[in-house]
């Protein structure tokens, strides 16, 4: 399934294949950048909890979505799940607008990816996450 990044995010790539979850709760995108992946969401209705605000079940989705972009020269084709996620509310998010999230892989060894990341609206850091994603093994 093809998914269009909005005009704002022209150019930014979708992950490849299908993720119905993502999808919905979404749609993600993410770009390269020589100090690493980025990744974006616009902010819909959808994604506002009752006080207006981004739901933080959104940005936790969205934490677990930046895992894999910030991991991304670290995973093979195989991929990997997610086998921890930890994350801190820093701020409240914005009802509209644009949402980035990027960071580090703290260590890779040959079954784990460790990152930390933070997801934020403009300057404003809305959450601080990390993480532990465990690679699948290469299918002969």
């Amino acid at each position: 399934m093809a998914i269009k990044p909005p005009p704002e995010l022209a150019g930014w790539e979708h992950w490849p294949g299908d993720e119905p979850f993502e999808n919905m709760a979404g749609p993600f995108f993410y770009k390269r950048t020589a100090d690493g992946v980025v990744s974006a969401f616009k902010v819909e209705p959808k994604h506002l909890n009752g006080g207006n605000a981004i739901h933080g079940g959104m940005l936790m989705t969205f934490a677990d979505y930046a895992l894999f972009t910030i991991a991304l020269n670290e995973l093979d084709e195989a991929g990997g799940v997610t086998i921890s996620l930890n994350g801190e509310f820093v701020a409240a998010g914005p009802p509209s607008g644009l949402v980035y999230a990027s960071g580090d892989v703290v260590r890779s060894t040959g079954s784990m990816v460790f990152v930390r990341g933070l997801v934020k609206a403009d300057d404003t850091t809305l959450l601080s996450f990390s993480g532990i994603v465990k690679k699948f093994k290469k299918r002969a």
